[in-house]
């Protein structure tokens, strides 16, 4: 595509969000989110590659698969490799104005191979107050943008990544209530929770977060309208990973893969769109260097979908995007040895197939460890007391062991809840999502299907992960839940 003169970019991430008003969520109020979809596109087959926050967002940043960036593959790791290109790096080096706000890459440590965090340079010294009763940051995200275009050069492109912390917990309990939202606003839940005034009031706390994060998406747009760069602009709003609910955060089912995306370059009028071709989050640093002339670096996996955010049309518009593919190896510790739970999986045509292979191990962490790769929070806490009382369905569909094989219709089961895996009839659409997966996997280099997948769990975490939370710290007797997963240290009770 030729461009007369390089677009802006802002790159504006939530922190475990899945949910906007855009896709007909009316318990929580996005009008900026939507204004962006309705300006340009809203995609609806946009996919993470990893569930957790780290690992996606180096594959944000690198336009690579997980398995494929050794250390940064895991959570929470002590380094990210320095040999490994980032786009924010490649648009500096093009003559880009590059920056960020709130939080880029991480969890972990980038400070002992890298100059600066993977998303750019950071821009967080402008501080805020936050609302009384609420646990959202007090890092002012649109101050920070305001500082970092007075530094940019006159006519200068830039990219801006705008990285809330929110909606990721903790929440203060009532938030969403005291801020006008009402358990009626969720008529329904999915089956794999609890039909409980517990769940839906720390849904709308969780919603209380999500609105947070598009009022300073609203305020960073009008200060582009107010400097006259709006148009000019590529603005891309997505999340890392699913809603932090058992189930979903950190787990390998199409709730959590599966995640917001609008996308608008303003100057081009070809709003109103709903895009159904498949995107991978490796997609987002091929795109933006095409879109800002820049050549493509050969690490790449992802390929740009510029031509779908260009293109006047609506619906499935490229036929070569067939499928996406994801895994997670280590997450959180709290397993039986601190080793990770290795999974890769296929989004094709209308399944998803997801092959486990670590059956034995439980897929969110040890029940001894109290399930570590899934956040404390009083819909955990529930399901939990329900299975003490008896009643463990709900307890075995977010923290039971899973089989070697799954395959869902999520055409038909979008909640994933019907294994079809042993079914004789989709024993030919399974082998043959497995061998597309598997060919694909070879083509990238995957440790883990060369017979290599321990050396994942050699990886070394940090100790805000692995360190009193540990499977170590349990069998030493000296285990304590970690401050991040005890959300109960955080209840404020509303007067």
């Amino acid at each position: 595509m030729e461009i007369s003169k390089r677009p802006n970019i802002l790159f504006a991430i939530m922190d475990d969000a899945s949910h906007m008003g855009a896709y007909g969520h009316g318990f929580v109020h996005t009008p900026h989110f939507d204004w962006v979809a309705k300006e340009g596109a809203l995609f609806h087959q946009a996919y993470t590659t990893n569930p957790k926050c780290a690992p996606s967002r180096a594959s944000i940043c690198t336009g690579m698969h997980t398995w494929q960036l050794e250390d940064a593959c895991c959570h929470v790791v002590i380094t990210f490799p320095e040999k490994f290109a980032t786009f924010p790096e490649l648009l500096a080096d093009a003559g880009y104005h590059v920056g960020y706000t709130g939080k880029g890459w991480g969890p972990g440590i980038w400070q002992t191979t890298r100059k600066w965090n993977p998303a750019g340079p950071a821009y967080n010294d402008k501080t805020l107050v936050p609302p009384e009763k609420t646990h959202v940051s007090n890092c002012d995200y649109t101050e920070n943008f305001r500082v970092f275009l007075d530094e940019k050069e006159a006519d200068q492109p830039f990219y801006f990544w705008y990285g809330g912390f929110e909606p990721h917990r903790h929440y203060v309990k009532g938030e969403g209530i005291r801020h006008g939202k009402k358990l009626e606003d969720i008529p329904s839940l999915p089956p794999y929770w609890p039909d409980d005034p517990i769940v839906k009031e720390d849904l709308l706390d969780y919603a209380y977060e999500i609105d947070y994060f598009d009022q300073h998406l609203g305020q960073i747009l009008a200060i582009l309208r107010e400097r006259n760069e709006l148009d000019n602009t590529i603005i891309v709003v997505t999340s890392d990973n699913g809603c932090p609910f058992p189930r979903v955060k950190g787990q390998m089912y199409q709730q959590d893969f599966n995640l917001p995306l609008a996308v608008c370059w303003p100057k081009l009028g070809n709003g109103g769109r709903e895009i159904d071709d498949f995107v991978s989050f490796t997609d987002f640093a091929p795109t933006f260097l095409e879109a800002a002339g820049v050549p493509m670096h050969q690490q790449f996996s992802g390929q740009s979908f510029l031509d779908l955010i260009v293109s006047e049309e609506s619906g499935t518009l490229d036929n070569n995007r067939v499928y996406v593919t994801m895994g997670r190896e280590n997450h959180d510790s709290g397993r039986e040895g601190d080793v990770g739970y290795p999974v890769r999986c296929i989004r094709k045509d209308k399944y998803l197939y997801v092959r486990n292979f670590e059956p034995d191990r439980w897929p969110a962490g040890n029940p001894e460890t109290l399930f570590g790769n899934c956040d404390g929070s009083p819909t955990k806490d529930l399901i939990m007391e329900m299975k003490e009382h008896g009643n463990d369905v709900y307890y075995q569909l977010a923290f039971g062991k899973r089989p070697l094989e799954e395959l869902f219709d999520v055409a038909t089961d979008p909640e994933c809840m019907l294994n079809l895996a042993d079914n004789p009839a989709y024993h030919e659409i399974k082998a043959e999502l497995w061998q597309t997966l598997e060919t694909y996997l070879q083509k990238t280099n995957d440790p883990r299907i060369f017979g290599h997948g321990d050396i994942f769990d050699s990886y070394v975490l940090d100790k805000y992960s692995n360190d009193k939370g540990s499977w170590q710290a349990y069998v030493e007797g000296r285990f304590e839940l970690p401050n991040y997963m005890n959300w109960k240290r955080f209840i404020i009770e509303e007067e």
